[in-house]
């Protein structure tokens, strides 16, 4: 692997997604909310930029390519189990969870099953689409949490939380039209009729 800036900043994103448990491990709250709320959005620009960057100093790589999509998924599953595991376990906030977490293991596995066809699964708009609602909902409900904090900003805390509640729905919806996109693509290989 040749360490370039496009490769470093996708291993700082999935290095950072540990972190945002670390955070609610060792410190206390609402430090830990905040904290991750930086880590968090820094780690999300970090995937815009880790692409660009790529393309245009064409500095593409394999490297980057298979672990790009890895970092993003790592970072929204920890950060999503964190969020739900403060919530109470919500079921508002359980079900999409659910839906974009068996999402993401069921697409990896066909990826991995289609080996050398798995190009067939490409990238799509809606898919980027996906993960961009992914993100923001996520550092939406972790500012929400960290205002949850101060009594005095409970009704902001209150309209953030819905906010962000929305948007994760709204990720949901897109991570399941997704899969269904992907499965549907899939299943020429998968009945052997390529």
């Amino acid at each position: 692997m040749i360490w370039t800036v496009p490769n470093t900043l996708t291993i700082l994103r999935l290095l950072a997604a540990p972190g945002l448990a670390i955070l609610f491990l060792y410190f206390n709250r609402p430090f830990a909310d905040w904290a991750a709320l930086v880590l968090f959005i820094g780690a999300s620009v970090t995937d815009y930029f880790d692409g660009y960057l790529a393309r245009a100093w064409k500095q593409e790589s394999k490297f980057g390519t298979m672990l790009d999509p890895i970092a993003d998924k790592v970072m929204v599953v920890i950060a999503l189990f964190i969020i739900t595991g403060y919530s109470g376990m919500n079921p508002w906030f359980i079900l999409p969870t659910t839906v974009i977490l068996f999402r993401e293991v069921f697409v990896s596995g066909l990826r991995e099953f289609l080996g050398a066809d798995a190009g067939k699964l490409a990238v799509t708009k809606l898919a980027k689409w996906k993960t961009t609602a992914q993100m923001v909902a996520i550092a939406v409900l972790f500012a929400g949490m960290g205002l949850a904090h101060f009594p005095a900003l409970s009704m902001l805390a209150w309209g953030v939380t819905v906010v962000g509640l929305l948007l994760l729905w709204l990720a949901g919806i897109l991570t399941l039209m997704t899969g269904i996109d992907y499965f549907s693509k899939a299943l020429p290989y998968l009945r052997g009729a390529k």
